[in-house]
């Protein structure tokens, strides 16, 4: 899975802590992105910055989504930004 994606099924470049939870609740988030989401919430609260979820089969997926300002996944990050 590219990133988190939204019910027509594209990507979400970008959610804060807010939106993850409401996907997790709304059930916009199914299967194994729920655990996904799950951690990188743990990791917020726990005092990173942001998370992000990618495609690890993407080459130079990391690069590409910390380095570019599409990104080719999905940044999650503490509301007060």
């Amino acid at each position: 899975m590219q990133g988190v994606l939204d019910k027509n099924k594209r990507l979400i470049s970008v959610l804060n802590v807010a939106e993850a939870k409401k996907l997790i609740k709304n059930k916009t988030a199914t299967g194994g992105m729920i655990p996904k989401l799950e951690c990188c919430l743990d990791a917020l609260k726990g005092g990173v910055s942001k998370a992000h979820i990618i495609d690890g089969r993407i080459e130079h997926a990391v690069l590409l989504e910390v380095f570019t300002d599409a990104g080719v996944g999905t940044e999650i990050y503490k509301s007060s930004r």
